[in-house]
């Protein structure tokens, strides 16, 4: 393995820890749209909020690391992307910044027409963010953004049918491990009516997901064959260990265990962004930039590998520890199966 290869590979590290963790937020936002009416949702909201709250913010460190990875050692490349796809991207950013406005404000703010409007622009910015970055992962997958500033058009780029279905397969998978994760969090709150609901839902997203998937090989067949060759082609193996791990998360869901099935939804999702990657390998803007012709220099390259290892040293432990200390019962372990408790602690803060 070269170290551009090296570098990418850390990279596409980043853009999975992003997927998995920042899209449960994104998702957990889209079901905070759903949830119903003041009353009805109220306890749903509260379970959202207090679930990510602790970790929104520190979940957009691996966009952070994404970006800063592709425009210091893949500086070409970087250039092309946030050229030829500077309007979703620029749309994404600005539902980023109107998400966490109002997730920040919500809570501070006592007025109920104003908590609507605020719930409002956290739950719609949650649900179209995550649609236009699956829009540019279909852009770039596709081979639609060709090297050079602004070199690809900038509205046929994303506005195809593998950027539509890049964006709603994005927006589904988001909400379906979000659906996973806060029935967990849920049950571990002694929120039981809760869990189920987020089960159910978790379940139905699953399905329309897999519905969606199966006829997007068709769309691919048509519109990306270079995707669609190579999915089917090297990345076939990861996309059959997707399916598998999703229909195993499928049956911890029915049997209502919800740590492993966490675990197997995180795999699944895993595994289909590791097969994009095999199937364009070696290639960073298909058809025509290849990963060393992309890559800068070798002393950039070392910098930038030492400067990684380095702030994992950090990172890392600091995040890990993060995630593990939000995900433990108010009685301090992990829990897994029916509880009893009545009562709505979900909500409290």
């Amino acid at each position: 393995m070269t170290l551009a290869e090296v570098l990418l590979s850390c990279m596409f590290v980043g853009l999975v820890a992003y997927g998995l963790f920042a899209g449960a937020d994104f998702g957990a936002g889209i079901w905070d749209l759903l949830a119903g009416g003041t009353r009805r949702g109220a306890r749903q909201r509260q379970l959202i909020e207090h679930t990510i709250a602790p970790v929104w913010e520190a979940n957009h460190v691996w966009l952070i690391f994404v970006l800063v990875v592709l425009w210091t050692a893949f500086s070409g490349a970087f250039a092309a992307i946030v050229t030829t796809l500077y309007i979703p991207l620029t749309l994404a950013a600005f539902g980023m910044i109107a998400r966490g406005a109002a997730f920040a404000f919500r809570k501070s703010i006592t007025t109920l027409p104003m908590r609507r409007f605020l719930g409002a622009a956290f739950a719609l910015s949650s649900l179209v963010t995550p649609y236009f970055l699956g829009s540019v992962v279909g852009a770039v997958a596709s081979g639609r953004v060709p090297p050079g500033i602004a070199a690809g058009d900038v509205l046929t780029s994303w506005l195809n049918p593998t950027s539509a279905l890049g964006g709603v397969l994005a927006v589904l998978v988001c909400a379906y491990l979000a659906a996973v994760f806060l029935g967990a969090d849920a049950r571990r709150e002694g929120a039981d009516d809760l869990a189920e609901q987020f089960r159910t839902r978790a379940l139905g997203t699953a399905a329309a997901t897999g519905a969606l998937g199966i006829a997007g090989l068709f769309v691919l067949r048509a519109d990306a064959p270079l995707l669609f060759d190579g999915l089917t082609g090297r990345g076939l193996p990861l996309v059959v260990l997707s399916v598998v791990a999703g229909l195993v998360a499928l049956v911890f869901l029915w049997r209502r265990r919800f740590l492993p099935a966490r675990a197997a939804s995180a795999l699944a999702v895993t595994a289909i962004l590791l097969g994009w990657a095999a199937a364009q390998y070696p290639y960073v803007l298909l058809p025509e930039l290849t990963i060393e012709e992309a890559a800068r220099g070798r002393a950039t390259l070392v910098a930038m590998l030492v400067a990684l290892a380095v702030g994992a040293l950090v990172l890392v432990p600091a995040l890990a520890y993060l995630y593990a200390l939000f995900q433990r019962s108010p009685g301090g372990e992990v829990r897994e199966g029916p509880t009893s408790a009545p009562g709505p602690r979900a909500g409290a803060t």
